[in-house]
């Protein structure tokens, strides 16, 4: 996005008529940042040409996998769901990937007649339970063991995945012991070790210690592994006080431990490929003046982009259009939800608002559609595809008939 004429534009197209003609609230997304993240993703680790699979969670919309997949992309999935789409949307199953602490049978034998790439277990429980199905279906299937590296991402305890006290991956001893097991039977191929330790993360640090506890593992194993699965978590730039994720660093270490494991690597990115494309457009329904602060009452509400209420995430908003007149009241946005959690950011000395204007709540490309939901019996919004000055409707608004 930017300002032409001070006029926000996503590419070609100001906010105000996308507004004007589709309504409000309403997912817009660039084409043309999509293309670059991927591009520069792929760049980045040119040197080793990692298998890059979409983690789906990120974003489910079909269109808009089917757009990833046209640059060679494959897909990371964590339920039945998300597999369905990844191969509607036309995913090589080659290059697909089955994560998760508790898929059912149903999701493995799925999984299995599709012929996926991996699915990478979790629990001695899940992998006794894929030798079962593969037994039965006189298959030898192809899985990943996911290590918890007990390793601090340094990002929101929320969305940290890669700690002793999570619930995701084994420890070393199991793994150990897990690698042993998967050697004496017939039906299970272990082929990746995997790993993933959190997500928005900004510093190459944790990966470099991730790696050296893979490193460790792998020595004491003594087991070659096809692929080393090393998850995503890549974090973007939310506001000007984040740093940016050094993928120099990352991929010199990468490259650094490669020389001793003659492996595929295999990253799961979402974020940071689909995290910057994504635009809320919202209109002002209200605007309640108290003795201390403004709330600016927006027709997007917690239901469309959960994130802040979630875990205090943060996402820019930026007026439709610059006055250059600032307001002296704090203005807070918040949603028409009836719980004190809806609300978006509370900001000072902002652009002086009216109602009906239209704003932009940035960076949601990410957990936005994906987490929404039909709370308050609320209508999830449209969704735009945005290249150039087409527009295209990927997702339409629901209707109140098919809610109820």
């Amino acid at each position: 996005m930017k300002y032409i004429n001070k006029k926000l534009v996503i590419e070609k197209t100001s906010i105000e008529n996308i507004a004007k003609k589709y309504g409000t609230p309403t997912y817009s997304y660039s084409y043309d940042q999509l293309r670059t993240n991927i591009n520069n993703f792929k760049k980045s680790f040119k040197s080793f040409s990692p298998l890059i699979c979409f983690s789906v969670k990120s974003n489910s919309n079909v269109n808009l996998i089917e757009e990833i997949k046209k640059f060679g992309l494959g897909a990371d999935v964590v339920s039945i769901g998300e597999l369905m789409t990844a191969i509607k949307a036309g995913i090589n199953p080659k290059k697909i990937v089955f994560s998760g602490v508790g898929k059912t049978s149903n999701e493995i034998i799925y999984a299995i007649e599709k012929k996926i790439l991996l699915i990478n277990a979790e629990s001695k429980s899940e992998i006794k339970e894929i030798n079962r199905i593969a037994k039965l279906k006189k298959k030898k299937i192809k899985i990943g063991i996911r290590l918890n590296p007990n390793t601090d991402a340094k990002t929101l305890s929320q969305i940290s995945t890669g700690k002793k006290e999570n619930k995701f991956g084994v420890n070393e001893k199991t793994f150990i012991d897990l690698v042993k097991y998967c050697k004496n039977s017939r039906n299970i191929l272990l082929s990746c070790l995997s790993v993933h330790i959190g997500s928005q993360i900004l510093n190459h640090k944790p990966y470099e210690r991730m790696l050296k506890v893979i490193d460790k593992i792998i020595n004491k194993t003594n087991y070659k592994f096809e692929f080393i699965d090393l998850g995503g978590g890549m974090g973007i730039t939310y506001n000007n006080k984040n740093r940016k994720l050094d993928y120099k660093k990352y991929n010199f270490a990468v490259n650094r431990f490669l020389k001793k494991h003659k492996s595929k690597i295999i990253f799961e990115p979402g974020r940071s490929i689909i995290g910057n494309t994504g635009t809320l457009i919202s209109k002002i329904i209200y605007i309640k003046e108290t003795k201390n602060k403004n709330f600016i009452i927006l027709d997007a509400a917690m239901n469309d982009l959960m994130r802040p209420a979630l875990y205090g995430a943060t996402h820019k908003i930026l007026p439709s259009k610059k006055i250059g007149k600032k307001t002296k009241k704090i203005y807070e946005f918040v949603g028409p939800i009836c719980e004190s959690t809806d609300k978006f950011i509370t900001l000072k000395k902002f652009q002086k608002l009216k109602e009906k204007d239209i704003i932009a709540i940035c960076d949601v490309g990410a957990y936005g559609m994906s987490l929404s939901s039909n709370y308050n019996l609320r209508l999830k919004p449209l969704e735009l595809l945005i290249k150039k000055s087409k527009i295209r409707v990927i997702k339409k608004r629901q209707k109140y008939k098919d809610l109820i």
